[in-house]
């Protein structure tokens, strides 16, 4: 019988208006890879910052090798053996790769760092993983996958017993998650108990030895992964079948609404990129990481500068020269990373939903009450947002509520071109298919959709034609109800 490392038994936890945990029981055994899925507010990030010291406990107990442990602090989950990854990245921009991973534990030799040993340790440990990153190298130049790895290697250079990964592949590569998994096989053998959150089924039925599934803060089931099927896992999450993964696709009309040609950055590595968007189409953008995805979405909301190029809107060639300019001219950015630059945590869910029309609501000097409460009870309404009341700070809920509210601030300026980076990452399948739900419905009013993605089945099941960028060039644009991956991949490696 293998031995149980890691016990947690009815763990209750409560935030205000919300139960998050309900006598939540989850464990581990050494030398396992242990699933823990559910929708999003399932409990599952909060059940394990409960373990992590992040959040105290109202209830339950939680035990460590057979012993009763109440970790105050992250820290000293740390020291006794227990690691974290987290799903949002925290990490100090301004420093180096070898600074985010020491920070806290500086090796130093009276009172001084010894930056060499430091830098050596760096590059062994990378190496032990099989990753290739530049100690010196200032944390905020690197991509979000990147930085993500960077997370990885400091969690198992801790060398703990119980290492927690929530969402860890939501902003890898094919290659960076294929690299991931080496190193979860390896610990594994080691005797370390491994935790993994994810929404990919695919990858939780391929790497999982057992599987936990949580709904409303509650454990609803254990299983042996090997007895699971993905239907099985959505019925025990969603607690109903889910008959379709993607709503049916409205057809797309031949009037061009956006057209661009010979788009290129100033500083983005884009270069004449050129192609149409139809009223009433989803267009998917598909490449390799560092193909340029994100900075076409930027270029044409204005973060970016280009170079040259030309953007025509309805006939009328228009330039975004800023986001304010963009959005007066009827475009939404929903953001990549939904933290940092899509959130403004410490405010209300009202205050989030509104903040993009502030002037709507302006009358006198002051803003009108009456007139917020209305838009916002419309859109938690209309998207189905899962909050308290709409003043609960937005940091409470989950990523996906989180997602639908920035959704809602976007569609009450009524744009008619939405730029959509990777809208579904970090979320669950049921809420997956209501944001899909949502494009499909602003597609059929006759609006543009622009979708960047990682995941390929999301582009062929979400998009009416995809557009695959390769080292910042349009490398052909294909129907996605006639291609295939292997097409999009092909073309995608074109200028590579």
């Amino acid at each position: 019988m293998e031995e149980i490392l890691l016990q947690m038994r009815g763990i209750c936890k409560s935030f205000p208006g919300v139960k998050a945990l309900d006598n939540a029981n989850l464990t581990v055994k050494r030398g396992t890879v242990h699933a823990l899925m559910g929708e999003n507010g399932a409990g599952k990030s909060t059940l394990m910052k409960c373990l992590f010291g992040i959040y105290a406990k109202d209830k339950g107990e939680i035990f460590l090798e057979g012993r009763p442990v109440e970790f105050a602090s992250s820290k000293e989950a740390l020291e006794q053996g227990v690691a974290m990854v987290h799903q949002e990245l925290n990490q100090a921009l301004s420093r180096t790769v070898a600074d985010n991973l020491w920070l806290g534990r500086y090796p130093a030799r009276v009172g001084v760092v010894r930056k060499g040993k430091m830098r050596k340790d760096t590059l062994d440990l990378f190496e032990s993983l099989g990753f290739s990153q530049n100690p010196d190298a200032v944390a905020g130049t690197l991509s979000v996958s990147r930085r993500q790895m960077i997370e990885i290697a400091k969690a198992v250079s801790y060398d703990a017993k119980i290492i927690v990964f929530d969402e860890p592949t939501s902003s890898l590569t094919e290659q960076e998650t294929e690299g991931l998994f080496r190193i979860i096989k390896t610990l594994r053998d080691k005797g370390c108990g491994i935790v993994y959150i994810s929404h990919k089924m695919e990858e939780i039925l391929r790497i999982s030895d057992e599987v936990t599934v949580m709904r409303d803060g509650k454990t609803v089931a254990t299983r042996p992964a090997a007895e699971l099927t993905m239907e099985e896992i959505i019925r025990l999450m969603v607690g109903r079948e889910l008959t379709q993964r993607f709503p049916e696709k409205a057809p797309a009309t031949q009037e061009n609404l956006l057209s661009v040609r010979d788009l290129t950055g100033r500083y983005a590595p884009l270069r004449e990129v050129s192609f149409d968007l139809r009223k009433g189409e989803v267009l998917g953008v598909a490449g390799l990481d560092g193909a340029g995805r994100t900075e076409l979405l930027e270029l044409l909301f204005g973060l970016a500068a280009k170079e040259r190029g030309t953007v025509t809107l309805e006939g009328r060639e228009i330039r975004n020269s800023s986001p304010r300019a963009a959005i007066r001219n009827g475009f939404a950015l929903l953001t990549e990373e939904r933290r940092a630059t899509g959130i403004f945590p410490g405010r209300s869910v009202q205050e989030n939903t509104v903040v993009s029309r502030l002037s709507a609501y302006r009358k006198f000097g002051f803003l009108q009450e009456k007139a917020m409460k209305r838009d916002v009870d419309s859109v938690v309404q209309s998207l189905k947002v899962k909050t308290p009341s709409r003043h609960t700070p937005i940091r409470v809920l989950s990523g996906g509520n989180q997602q639908k509210v920035i959704l809602g601030r976007w569609l009450l300026t009524n744009p008619k071109i939405l730029l959509l980076d990777e809208p579904t990452r970090g979320i669950d399948v049921g809420a997956k298919y209501e944001i899909y739900k949502i494009i499909a419905d602003l597609a059929k009013q006759g609006r543009g959709v622009i979708l960047v993605s990682g995941e390929m089945p999301e582009l062929l099941g979400v998009c009416h034609r995809i557009l695959v960028l390769s080292a910042g060039r349009a490398a052909g644009i294909v129907q996605a109800d006639e291609t295939t991956q292997e097409e999009i991949m092909s073309l995608a490696a074109k200028f590579v």
